[in-house]
């Protein structure tokens, strides 16, 4: 995610996150695999954001590798992170 911001010239925040979620199921007897990937950065625009979770994705080794084969949703959040006392 680091090169493809840079590239569109954005600065990641410090507090950039990203969460990932697998699950594994069955379906036609068979198991799969599916994939939520919940990015936070705090302060970015939400288009550029999502541009540059995007782009990631895009050029991810493990995610060429496994396009077509895996499920992956992405959401991004752009506001701040709560403070949890």
């Amino acid at each position: 995610m680091k090169i493809v911001a840079a590239r569109k010239r954005v600065k990641l925040p410090g507090e950039t996150v990203v969460d990932a979620e697998v699950d594994l199921g069955t379906t036609g007897g068979g198991y799969l695999l599916q994939a939520r990937l919940n990015v936070t950065m705090p302060g970015v625009e939400r288009e550029v954001a999502q541009a540059i979770v995007d782009g990631a994705h895009l050029e991810c080794p493990y995610s060429k590798a496994t396009h077509g084969n895996i499920n992956v949703v992405t959401k991004v959040e752009t506001a701040p992170i709560a403070n949890v006392a």
